[in-house]
């Protein structure tokens, strides 16, 4: 496998220096035919939003990737899954009821609500559900920003890996009645329709409504006696928009978001299975049913010295049902299922000078509620289900709050030279108020954990000339710790918080009169307190999830680059990250132990395993992504065929790495093509996804496999109006 790296690598690293291309693109304002200086100009717009201001990319002094809404379906990326390939040192693995999204080896690694995500998306201005309802598609979307590199002073405590930033087109205020409708027709039975239109309703009043669906078949083929879905896709999402400028000061947005998500079932089966990843056999019931809403208001106003005020108010509401057959076979008899209610209250103030002095300064006020409810009889491990001896229950509430303060500023030096400085305080806790039926043993947990952090950024930002931008910092995070679920012997202790700290260089330059757009940047990670689950240290026979106790060593780097030569385009992205686990004894909660095995010092047995040196797990050593059109043009209208490939190497699942347990996940080459054909206000694209129908395993969970989706293809329709 190490050598199968080493080729790719060699492969990838002179592909990048030919192109020396990256995805950062603003999406076209109008339908017009591709015209490589208009584009080359655009590119000059493109802007990141995360630090609470509108600043250009590439003069922002932190590694991101900034896709358009076309963007987004050049490279086939409608669900979060696929960002993966479309932007560098990013892996998303999919296990049906949440993900593990993890950029530069650092996010989630544990499936439950205790473990919060590393890498939190935003929608729309609103911290989004930090672990269920990842499934939410991308449709009529402005731009979406992902954040490489702990956030720690504007996005928080879910950011040490990064962030995503996902927004939806606003209303237009003085607009016309306008829009688009798109239908798509493909493989697998697939029928797509969506739509948006811009309604002006006087003359500072304006709503935008959009709408999406999807019906699909399975991918799957399932024997054996199993009931619920086999997988096939009932997808219905609609949005409401309106914006009210009632002054040149003010401005006041909501939106409202409602899905309705039937992705019917995610099929697996074991690991160590070597049947095709679509040929499986089970004989329980499987279901992946969620629903959920979003409204967020928010209000910007500029006093008369510059000064601006935004308030971003947010409330969710989802309930996420699911159900496995766990042992992923029909001749085992072992069933997950659960109904789990969700509920997100979120309050972000915050004060922006203006940009016209030496000094500039952003402060923030943030506070959350997210409570999970896990409903009588719903949450069920049965081996076999039937008795309450052989099934284990949970039932309850876990409440969580956050609050921060949050600050930044800058100083410009001279007319070249930026120091910035930012810091956020955040204070949390989370609460069990669950009753748990373990096997016919009632166990009651009522515990509370609190954790708080201060997080900084100290940053030298020094524009070289018009053309090129250097940048150095160095920045923490952290993401707080949670509780053990009670397995019977007593009340467990808390996980501890994780921490990062990481220091980075980067350089973005502009050229060929701008055609070219590059970002170039090296980074070395701190990371301590690692949130992993092992067997209890003194008596394996239960998992424990705690922290690893030595410091674990991240570095690598990063390229992008975008190129508009002549009526060619070039986009292209590379990731290399090496990783090192700090000293650290564990025994594997999968192996039934009663040998006690300190994380500190063993002693190294049968099943104490030292994992010093181990990769850091979803740590890929490279990731390479590269896509290239040419626009043509025939007759009246323009023809642009593309083709990406993107490549995600193989990544462990787990800290133990045992490949006879299941723990590698093999290497991802996917191979998009399209060919678009554009006539005035139509645009007619013929696609095709995973072309080489590679069988790839998405994600590994409780033991079973995922697989990823398999060849598509199609034809898509789009009338603007």
């Amino acid at each position: 496998m190490k050598g199968f790296r080493r080729h790719a690598l060699s492969v990838a690293i002179p592909l990048l220096l030919l192109t020396w291309g990256g995805t950062a693109a603003a999406q076209s304002a109008t339908p017009e035919a591709d015209d490589a200086d208009q584009q080359a100009r655009t590119l000059d717009t493109v802007v990141v939003t995360a630090e609470r201001r509108d600043e250009p990319l590439q003069t922002t002094p932190l590694a991101a990737t900034v896709l358009s809404g076309e963007d987004l379906e050049k490279w086939g990326v409608s669900v979060v899954d696929q960002l993966q390939f479309a932007t560098p040192s990013a892996t998303v693995n999919n296990f049906g009821q949440g993900i593990d999204f993890n950029i530069r080896g650092i996010g989630k690694a544990e499936h439950n609500t205790q473990t919060t995500t590393g890498v939190i998306t935003y929608r729309d201005g609103v911290a989004t559900f930090p672990g269920y309802f990842a499934g939410e598609p991308y449709y009529d979307i402005a731009s979406v920003e992902v954040l490489r590199g702990p956030q720690g002073t504007f996005v928080g405590q879910n950011a040490t890996g990064g962030a995503v930033f996902v927004t939806s087109k606003d209303p237009v205020v003085g607009g016309e009645v306008e829009g688009y409708v798109a239908g798509q027709l493909g493989n697998y039975s697939d029928v797509a329709l969506q739509g948006a239109i811009n309604l002006p309703i006087g003359e500072t009043l304006a709503a935008r409504i959009s709408v999406n669906g999807e019906n699909r078949d399975s991918f799957w083929d399932i024997t054996g006696p199993w009931t619920g879905s086999d997988g096939r896709l009932r997808s219905r999402s609609a949005r409401l928009g309106l914006l009210w400028t009632p002054s040149e000061a003010l401005s006041v947005l909501f939106k409202t978001d409602y899905n309705d998500l039937d992705m019917g079932a995610y099929p697996s089966d074991p690991v160590t299975a070597t049947n095709d990843l679509f040929d499986i056999t089970a004989n329980a019931e499987m279901k992946a049913h969620d629903r959920f809403t979003r409204s967020v208001l928010k209000l910007d106003y500029r006093f008369a010295n510059g000064i601006r005020f935004r308030s971003t108010s947010g409330y969710q509401q989802g309930q996420t049902a699911y159900a496995a057959d766990l042992d992923g076979t029909s001749t085992g008899n072992t069933i997950f299922r659960d109904v789990v209610d969700e509920t997100i209250w979120s309050q972000e103030f915050n004060l922006i000078s203006p940009e016209t002095g030496r000094i500039n300064w952003i402060l923030g006020a943030y506070w959350q509620k997210d409570t999970y409810t896990f409903l009588p009889g719903e949450f069920v491990i049965g081996a076999p289900p039937g008795s309450v001896f052989t099934e284990y229950r949970l039932e309850g509430t876990n409440p969580k709050k956050t609050s921060a303060l949050f600050g930044q500023v800058g100083f410009n030096i001279t007319d070249k030279l930026e120091l910035e400085l930012g810091g956020r305080y955040a204070h949390s806790d989370t609460t069990n108020n669950i009753d748990v039926s373990q096997y016919g043993t009632p166990i009651q947990s009522i515990q509370t954990a609190k954790f708080k952090n201060f997080s900084g950024k100290v940053a030298l930002n020094y524009e070289v000339d018009a053309n090129h931008f250097l940048y150095a910092f160095a920045a923490t995070g952290f993401r707080p710790g949670g509780l053990n679920v009670p397995v019977g012997f007593g009340v467990p202790a808390p996980f501890d918080g994780e921490k990062v700290q990481s220091f980075e260089l980067g350089w973005k330059a502009v050229w060929l009169d701008g055609r070219v757009h590059t970002q170039l940047n090296t980074f070395y990670n701190n990371y301590d307190n690692f949130q992993v689950t092992i067997g209890y240290p003194d008596l394996p026979v239960f998992g424990f999830e705690l922290n690893v106790p030595e410091t674990t060593k991240m570095h690598g780097f990063e390229a992008q680059v975008q190129a508009y030569l002549g009526k060619w385009r070039i986009d292209s992205g590379l990731g290399v990250l090496s990783s090192k686990l700090g000293q650290f004894y564990a025994t594997d909660p999968r192996s039934v132990s009663v040998l006690p095995c300190n994380p500190l010092t063993g002693p190294v047995s049968v099943s104490c395993i030292d994992l010093k040196g181990r990769d850091q797990t979803y740590a890929p050593e490279l990731t390479f992504n590269l896509g290239v059109q040419r626009s043509f043009t025939v007759g009246s209208g323009t023809l642009t065929p593309r083709i990406t490939y993107s490549h995600v190497s193989e990544q462990w699942a787990t800290l133990f790495q045992n490949e006879a347990r299941g723990d590698l996940i093999e290497s991802r080459n996917i191979v998009t093509a399209q060919i678009a054909w554009q006539r005035g206000d139509w645009l007619v694209t013929l696609y095709g996804t995973n072309l080489t129908d590679q069988r790839y395993v998405a994600a590994i969970n409780s033991g079973l496999r995922f697989a990823g989706a398999p060849r598509q293809f199609g034809l898509r329709a789009t009338k603007w109006f």
